[in-house]
């Protein structure tokens, strides 16, 4: 959605059906049993130029360098206007984003997990048990 609104790939009128169709996808998983966790990870415009210039000056790292960034890099603004509009019209109370400040990996992780874990905790998962035998009644020679 990003790309496409950004670099006018399709009509605000066709952006917007898709924030709709993207909310009652997400509605009919949630209403199906499905738990939906969205993670924005969110890097500062000096930060995102730190990594790009590592990724150029370090050679293990050139793998991850494409040239193209550079040209979404000067359409920053566009680009975080872009995400907060679909921020603002893909939160819902069945699948809310979370923003995450990730310039730190370390604070990302923690904040990702935290939010894992309290959704784990309130879902209590438990193993499904037998179904049709009773395991005190087996034994294995």
């Amino acid at each position: 959605m990003l790309v496409v609104k950004v670099k006018g790939y399709a009509s605000p009128e066709a952006i917007e059906r898709r924030y709709d169709e993207i909310n009652a996808f997400e509605k009919m998983l949630t209403d199906n049993g499905t738990k939906i966790l969205k993670f924005m990870l969110h890097i500062s415009k000096d930060e995102q130029a730190e990594r790009l210039r590592d990724r150029v000056q370090r050679p293990e790292k050139r793998w991850k360098f494409n040239p193209a960034d550079l040209e979404d890099r000067k359409l920053w603004d566009q680009y975080m206007a872009a995400y907060e509009t679909a921020l603002i019209r893909c939160s819902t109370p069945h699948a809310p984003w979370h923003v995450i400040p990730a310039d730190r990996n370390w604070v990302r992780n923690a904040a990702v997990a935290g939010i894992v874990r309290e959704t784990l905790e309130e879902m209590n998962p438990q193993y499904p048990g037998p179904k049709g035998w009773d395991p005190a009644q087996i034994q294995v020679v």
